[in-house]
């Protein structure tokens, strides 16, 4: 178990490190090919649920937004992510209302079989893992990833959930 934390460990810091080498220019580049090839999936064109998550020490949920201005309102935390405050009681969690069709999946580094390497928290497999005990079980998830981001095997633990599908942009 040391050795994975270690591999992942050193993953992390290498994909970092490949990310921060980016120029603006092509973060913006490549996150335009990758919002192309969101905006046209057909699991995102039917999806009717959208949710952020809040989280609280190991917790996250799924909340409500009612539009993008909605969100837009939202105020910023310690990542730089728009989310509702934690006393924020007004919006529906998506478990306890029908659950989710999609959930779009932050990662440092994906590969070709599914396997994602994260912060090192569990935030989402755990939520992913609430998910497949929902009567609509776990929705369908996809990653966006700079070409960088790709590496040819994550390593994974009996925790870490597989996601369904990466998207980024493929050399012609």
């Amino acid at each position: 178990m040391a050795a994975l934390r270690a591999a992942k460990q050193a993953l992390r810091k290498e994909i970092k490190r490949r990310v921060a080498a980016l120029s603006d220019e092509e973060k913006l580049r490549q996150s335009s090919v990758l919002s192309k090839q969101l905006f046209r999936h057909p699991k995102y064109v039917s999806c009717k649920r959208i949710a952020v998550y809040e989280s609280s020490s190991n917790h996250m949920d799924m909340l409500q937004l009612r539009s993008l201005q909605d969100m837009e309102t939202l105020p910023l935390t310690a990542w730089n992510i728009q989310q509702p405050a934690a006393e924020d009681s007004s919006r529906e969690e998506a478990l306890s209302a029908g659950g989710l069709d999609l959930i779009l999946m932050p990662g440092l580094g994906f590969d070709s079989l599914g396997k994602r390497l994260g912060r090192g928290k569990g935030f989402y497999d755990t939520y992913l893992e609430r998910c497949m005990k929902h009567p609509k079980g776990k929705p369908y998830t996809i990653a966006l990833a700079f070409k960088e981001q790709l590496l040819p095997e994550i390593p994974v633990d009996d925790n870490d959930v597989l996601i369904d599908e990466v998207l980024y942009e493929k050399d012609l």
